[in-house]
């Protein structure tokens, strides 16, 4: 996972008009990712446009790539390993996650410019809520106020992207506690709510998101 420049060096084609958000609630990890693994299949064979799954999930870890051997030994809470890049982390309530289905079309087929682009999406998401979001060299997320605020590992598939982001914004930090979230100190993570007052009509910032989703990715 490596850190960039806060836009992109050269000019990069929309992805495309069309984007089909699914707001799927409280959802299984596992029925998420065979969900997710039938999206790809149809987005790559051209049977659906651009989707966009919103969501978030029961208490899960999920052990990413670069995982280290024992990393997670004696957690007790399920633990799933996966397709995407980076090492272990967690989800549950109260945390957004997303995660964008997207055919990459020729001229935006560079994965380190598409995570400076998912990350781009939470600095702006951040902004709407007054607070100042940052980038770290080296690593890949989004920090603010000094704290670890969305942790983002992906992986793509005939160049569409899958997995994605989770954005801690009312979830007990409790969660990251018990092992090295993304290789990191527990506690360098944070959440949103502790930054700025979450509103009541989006409790998990899901429109928020779409918004800027749409925006940065070029979807109408």
């Amino acid at each position: 996972m490596t850190g960039g420049p806060a836009t992109p060096p050269t000019p990069r084609p929309p992805l495309g008009p069309e984007l089909e958000v699914r707001r799927l609630g409280r959802f299984d990890y596992a029925r998420a990712r065979d969900l997710q693994q039938e999206l790809v299949a149809q987005r790559a064979a051209g049977e659906v446009c651009d989707q966009l799954l919103l969501l978030e999930h029961p208490e899960v870890v999920t052990l990413g790539r670069r995982t280290p051997e024992g990393a997670a030994d004696g957690l007790d809470l399920p633990l799933v390993e996966i397709e995407r890049g980076g090492e272990a982390t967690w989800h549950g309530p109260g945390q957004l996650v997303a995660y964008p289905l997207f055919l990459l079309p020729l001229g935006r087929r560079d994965l380190h410019a598409y995570l400076r682009d998912l990350e781009e999406v939470v600095l702006r998401t951040l902004a709407d809520l007054g607070v100042e979001g940052e980038r770290r060299e080296g690593l890949t997320g989004v920090w603010a106020g000094g704290h670890k605020v969305c942790s983002i590992g992906v992986a793509v598939r005939r160049w569409v992207t899958w997995h994605g982001l989770a954005l801690n914004v009312s979830n007990d930090l409790a969660g990251f506690e018990r092992f090295r979230p993304c290789g990191l100190e527990p506690g360098v993570m944070g959440r949103v709510a502790d930054l700025a007052e979450v509103p009541a009509d989006d409790p998990l910032l899901e429109a928020h998101l779409e918004r800027h989703v749409r925006g940065v990715f070029g979807h109408r």
